[in-house]
């Protein structure tokens, strides 16, 4: 029943991701820029062809490979539990999956990933719905892992 709700997550993740993404390419030109709340964003539609900071521009290719291993990966653990995440990790596992799932629908679609949120109190890249779920779960996941999971962290005694 718990994978049932973790897939609802996910899709639910993914829907809100490319319906927001959607909405930026009817109502945004590419490079114009939407006021959002003062002093916190702006709307910016850009296309983004690259990961994070455009880094790897153009390497559609890499991006698929490494979206399918992490599927599998996660796929494999969840299915036989190599690792011993906590049911809070797992969910963050499934944020941080969806989230890529996010951008590859684009990057299958477009060739690009559509990003839209451009901060206004500091300079940062423009990013999308599907990044900040990318985000916050593996930094809950890293918080998890490091404060409260010891089991992850200790090594099986050798007989």
């Amino acid at each position: 029943m718990l994978y049932l709700w973790m897939g609802l997550f996910a899709a639910g993740i993914v829907a809100v991701d490319q319906w927001t993404k959607f909405w930026v390419v009817d109502n945004i030109k590419p490079m114009e820029e939407i006021p959002g709340i003062d002093q916190i964003f702006n709307l910016t539609f850009f296309k983004n062809d690259g990961a994070a900071f455009s880094m790897l521009s153009g390497q559609q290719w890499l991006f698929a490979i490494l979206f399918a291993v992490l599927t599998a990966a996660v796929v494999l653990d969840f299915w036989k539990k190599y690792m011993p995440f906590s049911k809070f990790e797992r969910w963050c596992i499934v944020a941080v999956w969806a989230g890529g799932l996010g951008n590859m629908i684009d990057r299958v679609r477009l060739g690009y990933v559509i990003d839209m949120i451009d901060l206004s109190f500091m300079e940062f890249a423009v990013f999308n719905v599907a990044d900040c779920f990318i985000t916050c779960g593996c930094i809950a996941l890293m918080v998890s892992l490091v404060f409260f999971n010891r089991k992850f962290w200790k090594e099986e005694k050798k007989k």
